[in-house]
């Protein structure tokens, strides 16, 4: 269990799950056995002084699965993230990885993959992504871990250049192969295509999805973009004024084909609930 825990309420209680998600390992077609772990969070909550970002938040995420998250800007997709990855502490409830009463995974079970690709400009391909392996990579393994991650990603072959070379979809690929290379069994993702180009994040998204179907972490993501999301997700978790809105399946079968009828109404149905709950004169 990777656990963390504030100031409980009065009162600990099991997550509101209207949606019913089973608490068994998801499994998509075509998928490796799921090795990820489950997310589990009650009540959770976070302010910022008096402004309270969060509101007692509840979900479940199935070991394996692949989660969206969506909602205009300061609805407090960011910060769930955050908060599931240690970067802030709650400021009440709480959350936990795995099943109670698992033993603590290491702490390179959890990773994440930003928009930059936070690559050092001073350090060649290979030795950027061996950064993955923290204090263990001058281990004997290390460089073939580092290049199994490359070769994951497509990019074996480019281990001995300098990250000034690459094209931002490559640096992309070599952030993502850092992350796995820990082999890890949650991976987040925050808003990490959003700064490529049309085609680029096209196929960015296919390297994605088969990733997570060869190695069966659990994904969850922080998007802006709702064709991304249903493209990718098994669910899309719509998050407003800091609880969630809506949870919605996406049970479409993969690889997703862009502009299909099915893909688009999906879409619409999420966009609709993004607009119609805006403010006037505020952009959804």
């Amino acid at each position: 269990m990777l656990a963390h825990a504030v100031p409980r309420l009065d009162s600990p209680r099991e997550p509101r799950l209207d949606h019913v998600t089973p608490r068994v390992p998801w499994t998509a077609p075509g998928a490796a056995p799921a090795r990820g772990l489950s997310i589990t969070a009650q009540a959770l909550a976070k302010s910022f002084g008096a402004h309270q970002v969060l509101r007692g938040l509840d979900f479940f995420v199935p070991a394996g699965q692949f989660v969206a998250i969506v909602g205009r800007s300061g609805c407090g997709k960011s910060t769930l993230l955050r908060l599931l990855l240690g970067l802030d502490a709650p400021s009440a409830g709480q959350f936990w990885f795995g099943d109670r009463a698992e033993l603590s995974p290491d702490r390179t079970a959890v990773r994440i993959m930003f928009q930059e690709p936070r690559l050092l400009p001073w350090a060649s391909v290979i030795a950027n992504v061996e950064v993955g392996l923290g204090e263990t990579r001058s281990s004997p393994e290390g460089r073939q871990r580092a290049l199994d991650a490359l070769r994951s990603v497509g990019l074996e072959t480019r281990g001995g250049e300098w990250p000034s070379v690459l094209s931002g979809g490559q640096k992309q690929r070599v952030a993502l192969a850092r992350a796995l290379i820990s082999r890890p069994r949650v991976l987040a993702f925050d808003e990490p295509l959003g700064a490529l180009d049309a085609l680029t994040r096209i196929s960015m998204q296919r390297l994605l999805e088969q990733v997570w179907l060869d190695q069966g972490f659990t994904a969850i993501m922080v998007t802006h973009d709702v064709a991304e999301a249903v493209t990718l997700a098994d669910r899309v978790v719509i998050v407003e004024h800091g609880a969630i809105a809506m949870d919605i399946a996406v049970d479409l079968p993969r690889p997703r084909e862009r502009g299909s009828a099915e893909v688009a109404a999906l879409e619409g149905r999420i966009l609709r609930a993004l607009v119609s709950s805006a403010p006037a004169g505020e952009d959804a």
